[in-house]
């Protein structure tokens, strides 16, 4: 195939990611009004972005067995419908429980978008072009966190917090029709009876591990009931585990751990995008809620962060070439963990330019080592084992996320229970982004076990 064909297939398939991206940069924005009009504490409206990111990795391990059952494009098709759909019933929720429900549907199709989407990109292609290949499809993609939080916040001051899902249905026809066109069919195979057991057991582990840690100490629910729900993922999970080690086709295949790659990407990886997760949620929130900003206001401040991250794309090959993978990933780690943790500075008395900047230049590192990893993960993963890996990976990848904001409404809710009262202040926010950091930081010494010359095939790095 290609290189042209390798870069119109990553473009395509940004438009999907873009629009997951943009979804997930103009909720958070548009979170405080959501809690006012749902009459919600806005810690507890963390559970509109955890929902979806919960449904993501419960539903991304099915994804691998039906892109290969029914043709990836084909799926890859079904999901932007599916997930379009869900959007409008998201705009159209009354109430955090119905809200919840729609946004379970919406990572449904997700689930089924992002891992596919990645599949019909990477299913092919040369190792060489590997990294150019996912500079392609990221750099569109991040347009969804450049625009999101000014569209999100103008958007919400001009009409309402619901008008943030229905952006989703044009950016989603136009996918789907740029798919339909562009995109060749992969034909499905015969990958033989999913592994049910095993699904099933991942499946009730996630779910009821993001459960309880969602709800133990929130009041949602009864304590006992989140700890019996956490304790009870955790013994599915054991099982699940165990399943997977034995079946003859796991539904999640655990032995890629085996490659030192994808297991650094997977793991260590996991650790660095839960403390960076938590940032795109305290961000939006601080500022409006912490410092009396406007959804507007916010919005073209917080923006900032995703601007750095698109201005890094550019140089990501050029670094990774001179640097390796191990040198990029533990000195851009401290680096990265440093931008976290300068944002505990930030006050209600900083110009707003001032915070632009220091966002901005979060931005940078965090997006080098999001790029990093995420090319990392398949640098040796064979061709015929690239579908399950997909899954696997995707599967970590979503969940971070959501551990990450499950991070910072527990870190701020410690802070506030600490000094005895039950508002949000700036204070909370900063002690926040500290616990933050501290979780960024503790990547660093794992990717320091990586081979110098880890993925030398895809950086072009030599020693």
């Amino acid at each position: 195939m290609a290189d042209r064909d390798h870069r119109g297939i990553a473009l395509i398939v940004a438009s999907a990611l873009f629009m997951q991206n943009l979804d997930s940069a103009v909720l958070a924005t548009a979170l405080p009004a959501m809690a006012r009009d749902l009459n919600e504490d806005p810690s507890r409206l963390g559970a509109a972005i955890t929902s979806y990111l919960v449904a993501l990795t419960v539903f991304i391990p099915f994804s691998s067995w039906i892109a290969d059952r029914f043709g990836a494009k084909r799926v890859f098709m079904l999901a932007i419908l599916v997930f379009v759909f869900a959007s409008v019933l998201c705009g159209r929720s009354q109430g955090l429980g119905e809200l919840i429900a729609c946004r379970i549907l919406q990572g449904v199709g997700g689930a089924m978008m992002v891992p596919v989407g990645r599949l019909l990109l990477l299913r092919d292609i040369p190792k060489k072009d590997m990294l150019s290949a996912m500079a392609w499809l990221t750099m569109p993609a991040l347009l969804g966190p450049v625009t999101g939080p000014p569209l999100g916040g103008i958007l919400t001051d001009l009409f309402s917090w619901r008008a943030v899902f229905w952006i989703n249905v044009p950016i989603g026809l136009i996918g789907f029709a740029l798919v339909a066109w562009k995109i060749p069919a992969v034909p499905p195979t015969k990958p033989g009876p999913p592994d049910v057991v095993g699904l099933a057991l991942t499946g009730a582990a996630l779910a009821l591990v993001m459960f309880g840690l969602e709800t133990v100490g929130r009041h949602v629910v009864p304590d006992a009931v989140s700890w019996v729900g956490l304790m009870l993922g955790l013994v599915a999970g054991y099982f699940a585990i165990r399943h997977c080690r034995r079946a003859k086709r796991p539904a999640v295949d655990l032995s890629l751990f085996r490659l030192a790659t994808f297991r650094d990407a997977a793991l260590a990886g996991s650790l660095f995008r839960s403390g960076a997760g938590a940032v795109p949620f305290l961000i939006p929130v601080m500022l409006q809620i912490g410092f009396g900003m406007s959804a507007s206001q916010s919005g073209l401040v917080s923006f900032a962060t995703a601007l750095g991250a698109f201005a890094m794309k550019p140089l990501v090959r050029p670094l990774l070439r001179r640097t390796g993978f191990r040198g990029a990933l533990v000195a851009n780690g401290v680096v990265a963990a440093a931008g976290v943790a300068a944002l505990a500075l930030v006050g209600p008395t900083w110009p707003s330019m001032a915070i632009f900047v220091l966002l901005a230049a979060g931005g940078l590192a965090r997006s080098l080592q999001f790029t990093a990893l995420n090319t990392l993960a398949f640098a040796d993963v064979p061709t015929e084992r690239m579908s399950a890996a997909t899954a696997l990976y995707g599967t970590l990848q979503q969940l971070s996320p959501a551990l990450g904001v499950v991070l910072a409404t527990a870190a701020l809710e410690a802070s506030s229970s600490f000094s005895g009262r039950a508002d949000l202040l700036p204070v909370d926010f900063s002690r926040s982004f500290l616990v933050a950091a501290v979780v960024v930081l503790a990547s660093v010494p794992l990717h320091a076990r990586l081979s110098p010359d880890a993925g030398e095939e895809v950086s072009g790095h030599r020693r």
